[in-house]
């Protein structure tokens, strides 16, 4: 498995990390990785593609190696969008290919509805917008959302590495040896043992999400030619019919299906590179 390069990134609230594979003059593959997750995510599959791509790993705020967003304030997919943008801006990539997996894939989808003349080529694993909201629990999320407590609970402590990813892979239903290079990135070492690098408040609950109809209406505004890859069987809060319907709003998309978990690109590198490499051509 190759090293890859690692590069913090200046924007004006905060600073990102990102790890990076291949040389600078390939054309770059910004990708995004899932909730809780971080560059780690992609270190099986970036060194398949990193012959012919600049592939930057980019870590969200509150993940892996970025900053915590300040007290006060909280996570959303907006702002996300935003800091994703800003990065590519600090980078200088004026146009470029994008790759999301999950929680990413949702971010990549609104990035490339906002806007479409930067974004190439769309590739998405297991994710086509945001956590949507049907309407019937929409008061009782909120209620919710609005009561959680501040979480001030000491972060919890690892004897070692090999306690952590044995919890990863409870909490996560993904085999601990193709979790390690998601938990060795995202941990830090304490007086005691080890603990979680991400921002506690990421498992805090979301008061407001998106109704469904309203993501349709960002989808509709992605103009890449996009390709999106989902497990099978279904993850279960990625159901069948509903994503058929968002991928219904995009005009140029390919959906594909893997046998597999969540996490295809961590459990099959080698297919979903071809996945990728097929999608992304030689453009």
């Amino acid at each position: 498995m190759s090293t890859p390069a690692e590069r913090s990134i200046e924007l004006p609230q905060l600073t990102l990390h990102a790890q990076i594979w291949g040389a600078d003059d390939l054309p770059p593959l910004l990708t995004l990785h899932g909730w809780l997750d971080n560059a780690g995510s992609y270190a099986r599959l970036a060194p398949l593609l990193a012959d012919r791509w600049r592939v930057i790993a980019l870590e969200l705020p509150g993940h892996g190696h970025s900053d915590h967003l300040p007290a006060g304030t909280h996570y959303h997919f907006v702002d996300y969008v935003r800091h994703v943008l800003g990065a590519a801006d600090a980078l200088g990539l004026e146009r470029f290919a994008l790759l999301g997996h999950s929680l990413g894939a949702g971010i990549a989808a609104l990035s490339a509805a906002a806007v479409p003349e930067r974004i190439e080529k769309l590739l998405l694993i297991e994710g086509l917008g945001p956590l949507g909201d049907d309407g019937s629990h929409t008061l009782q999320r909120f209620r919710d959302g609005i009561a959680a407590p501040i979480n001030n609970k000491g972060l919890r402590i690892f004897r070692n590495v090999e306690q952590a990813t044995a919890a990863r892979a409870i909490a996560g239903g993904l085999p601990a040896e193709l979790a390690r290079p998601i938990v060795e990135r995202g941990l830090m070492e304490v007086a005691d043992g080890w603990c979680w690098r991400s921002d506690p408040r990421l498992t805090r609950t979301s008061p407001l999400r998106l109704a469904e109809s309203q993501i349709h209406a960002l989808l509709r505004g992605i103009r890449a030619s996009t390709a999106l890859l989902l497990a099978q069987p279904a993850t279960s809060y990625l159901p069948s019919h509903p994503m058929e319907r968002r991928a219904a709003c995009v005009d140029d998309i390919v959906v594909s299906h893997m046998d597999g978990g969540h996490h295809l690109h961590l459990e099959h590198p080698q297919s979903v590179a071809g996945w990728a490499s097929q999608h992304l051509g030689d453009s």
